[in-house]
């Protein structure tokens, strides 16, 4: 995941005990200054439960969709995710029934090493995909991301041997700030 020119982007340290606190401020200082006309919001949780470091989109939005909120939907979940392989279509769905919404991206990325361990809020669509190279369209008006390893080469091992430990706890602060 690399964010397509994001207008802002803040960083949140996962470990301090404000960070859901701190996410959820920042989240909600992005959507007050979303210049779209939007009715409802739509968290897009981006990745696969079949790779460890890109499990963090559907954890969330497994954890997510137990809550039943006005105009809040939820997609991509340990259940149904969305991954590269059904991410256009499932984008074109999303899209046709939610014409009118705020997009929220939430997907695993990898950063450098000072980095990892954070989570990113920010304006702007992520380019889910592109830190193992792949071509993927752009996703959201909003981002949230967990950096949950280094860049670099071999990503896609980097991804495999995240440990799993580190992507639950990222998951429940991205929770508990939305």
């Amino acid at each position: 995941m690399i964010m397509a020119e994001p207008q802002s982007i803040f960083y949140i340290n996962e470990k301090k005990t404000s960070a859901g606190s701190e996410l959820a401020h920042l989240l909600n200082q992005c959507i007050r200054s979303s210049e779209k006309n939007w009715d409802e919001i739509v968290f897009i949780c981006i990745g696969s439960d079949r790779i460890t470091g890109d499990s963090l989109g559907p954890l969330v939005g497994h954890h997510l969709s137990q809550y039943h909120w006005k105009n809040i939907y939820i997609y991509g979940t340990l259940e149904h995710p969305v991954h590269a392989l059904n991410l256009e279509t499932a984008l074109a769905q999303i899209k046709k029934r939610h014409p009118s919404a705020l997009y929220i991206a939430v997907d695993a990325s990898l950063g450098s090493k000072k980095h990892v361990g954070f989570i990113t809020v920010g304006t702007g669509p992520i380019l889910p995909g592109a830190g193992v190279n792949k071509e993927l369209p752009p996703v959201g008006d909003i981002f949230i991301t967990g950096i949950l390893n280094m860049s670099g080469a071999f990503e896609h091992l980097m991804l495999q041997t995240t440990r799993l430990s580190s992507v639950i706890r990222m998951a429940d602060t991205i929770v508990s700030g939305i």
